[in-house]
């Protein structure tokens, strides 16, 4: 890393290197999104792509506080939280297309992409189903008298869903080490939470169950960095849950076949203006850093997801024999389960 010392924010307090490496890592996001987007088009898919375009600052803020130890569940939209926890982009895509080689045998798919080899435990279909799960982990982790985090990233749609007050609760009580993140990108699915939210919103209601939340914009990497770094010390270091509610936008449809229609197109507009990966790389350029290195993160991840993407397509399908392996069989139930 190269900066001009007399560069513009130059004096400010930076990590240019772990800011630089969230620069890369949020284009390989992207990247990867947009060869699914191709690939859903192509149809190579089945089922559906929810991409998570505009929201990659909050999968780089908090995974990068995580360790390789440490657990995560992840929405429908968790490629980028996946990616994050450090799964391998090639075996992910050929997750998404059904392939050998892919992270779960091809069984997966995209809206139950898992990689347990990293701690993540899965992305979820069903929305708030991943706080359950969230709090079993942190249960299980404090039982074993470990130090590690179970880690939760659901989006604001799932705080009006019963698992999010059962899951939120349990952790409290018994003051497990969960981290609790709502990526509130103010729509579930089609429509705007705050029509259909009463209250405050997220952190209020955590609050209420005594969990310690604070909200960030969730676009600003740098922010959320420091937040998220602060909360998960806090958690290792016995203080029970912690809850981060991290305000983002969308940047795309719900799903890749979503026209989006519901959305003013200023909105939509003004949004891009907040786009975490230009927003951290102006941060990175006032602080002296080269154009030509920032472009070449855009470069170069736009070229791994293409191989990647390639890769993928030409993978052998999984052998038929494969459909049975790892599905549980307890025989008729008429005769064997009671």
């Amino acid at each position: 890393m190269t900066a001009d010392p007399t560069a513009p924010g130059a004096g400010r307090n930076l990590d240019l290197d772990r800011l630089l490496a969230h620069h890369k890592l949020m284009w390989r996001i992207r990247a990867f999104e947009e060869a699914a987007l191709r690939a859903d088009t192509e149809k190579l898919v089945l089922g559906a792509i929810h991409p998570s375009i505009g929201q990659e600052g909050i999968a780089v803020g908090v995974c990068s506080n995580l360790r390789r130890d440490d657990i995560l569940a992840s929405t429908h939209r968790g490629h980028g939280h996946t990616l994050a926890k450090g799964a391998d982009a090639k075996a992910m895509m050929r997750e998404l297309l059904g392939r050998e080689g892919g992270t779960s045998h091809g069984k997966g798919g995209s809206m139950h992409i898992a990689d347990f080899s990293v701690g993540m435990l899965g992305a979820n279909g069903v929305v708030a189903a991943n706080i359950h799960i969230t709090a079993g982990a942190a249960h299980a982790i404090k039982m074993k008298g470990e130090d590690r985090v179970a880690c939760s990233i659901f989006g604001d749609g799932a705080i009006n869903r019963g698992p999010f007050l059962e899951g939120l609760n349990w952790a409290k009580v018994f003051e497990l080490p969960a981290l609790f993140v709502c990526e509130d990108n103010g729509y579930a699915s089609t429509t705007r939470t705050a029509d259909m939210t009463a209250g405050p919103g997220p952190a209020a209601r955590a609050e209420a169950i005594g969990i310690p939340a604070i909200e960030v914009d969730g676009n600003d990497v740098v922010a959320l960095d420091e937040v998220v770094r602060d909360a998960v010390a806090a958690i290792r270091a016995g203080g029970g849950p912690r809850f981060v509610n991290a305000k983002t936008y969308r940047l795309t449809g719900h799903t890749a076949a979503d026209p989006d229609g519901y959305r003013a197109r200023d909105d939509v507009a003004a949004a891009w203006k907040r786009d975490p990966i230009a927003r951290l790389a102006q941060t990175l350029a006032d602080a002296g850093v080269r154009g030509d290195q920032l472009a070449a993160h855009e470069r170069d991840a736009k070229e791994e997801m293409d191989a990647v993407y390639d890769d993928a397509k030409a993978a052998p399908w999984p052998p038929l024999d494969r459909a049975f392996a790892d599905v549980q069989d307890v025989g008729d139930p008429r005769v064997d389960a009671y």
